[in-house]
């Protein structure tokens, strides 16, 4: 969801090192190199938006928020803040606000996978059910190998009682990784729930 910057070389540095640092797992250096671009580039809303990445990684949702809506009243339009927020929000099981933002991202930035899947995931949890399901069909069908949404596909199908649904899609997850825990966790309660469904 990356733009082409507009920035001078320096300023490009600092967010690519920020960039490698939130990789490695160390979002505080990567915050302190964004904070540095904002010294000298205080409208870089890519910063602010990288800051918001880094502290929902850190889990601080009241600073992710601050800097997400920062990165957002200097570009309305980011699809990337706009993401960003939305996941915010369904961390928060704030699923209406969630979802809002979601739809923004979607609109600025259409069929993407990631985006989908996470508004799929709202919807379904908004108590949108259905439509729910259909956005993350959409995601499954732009991005089909991607286990992130195979699962939570597979899981909004088993809460809705689509258990056959629910086993195709955890079995694909598993064919793609075999390591996959939520997967085989999922198909083992799958069995378990299909033994004691054939005892009635």
């Amino acid at each position: 969801m990356k733009k082409d910057l507009q920035y001078e070389w320096a300023i490009i540095e600092l967010l690519e090192k920020a960039e490698k640092f939130k990789i490695a797992g160390d979002f505080k250096k990567s915050i302190d190199c964004l904070e540095t671009v904002l010294v000298f580039e205080p409208k870089c809303f890519e910063a602010f938006e990288e800051i918001g990445d880094n502290y929902i990684s850190l889990r601080k949702l009241k600073e992710a928020k601050k800097a997400l809506e920062q990165a957002i009243k200097i570009s309305p339009e980011s699809a990337n803040a706009h993401y960003l927020l939305g996941f915010l929000f369904s961390l928060e099981q704030k699923w209406k606000k969630s979802v809002e933002e979601l739809t923004k991202a979607d609109k600025f930035f259409p069929n993407h996978p990631e985006i989908l899947r996470c508004l799929g995931w709202s919807m379904y949890n908004q108590n949108r059910k259905s439509q729910g399901i259909a956005v993350l069909e959409r995601s499954r069908n732009l991005a089909p190998t991607d286990t992130n949404i195979l699962c939570d596909l597979g899981v909004c199908h088993m809460s809705s009682a689509n258990f056959s649904e629910a086993e195709a899609a955890f079995l694909e997850v598993v064919r793609i990784d075999p390591k996959s825990e939520q997967a085989q966790e999922s198909l083992e309660f799958l069995r378990i729930l299909n033994e004691e469904r054939s005892k009635l």
